[in-house]
């Protein structure tokens, strides 16, 4: 699975992308968050607010139960403000 993570994100983690493999029972989206955070504490910062961010699948906005496979593209993203 590839992951990409973008704006204060993509600084707070401190990459911009990774390529890795959730345990089982990472089967969707709001799984597939918390695990992100129990990593380590950049991770427990940038998305200790999941209900604020969006995630796309494949670049398609997704809600948090959209079940993930192996091979998916996540992006996770700040929420986005227009003006």
């Amino acid at each position: 699975m590839k992951l990409l993570y973008f704006a204060h994100l993509r600084a707070k983690i401190g990459i911009a992308e990774e390529q890795l493999d959730p345990p089982p029972g990472v089967g969707d989206v709001s799984a597939l968050i918390e695990w992100l955070k129990r990593r380590n504490t950049r991770f427990a910062e940038a998305l200790r607010e999941p209900r604020a961010l969006r995630v796309a699948v494949n670049q398609t906005y997704v809600g948090w139960h959209h079940p993930l496979k192996p091979g998916d593209e996540v992006a996770i993203f700040p929420p986005v403000t227009g003006g």
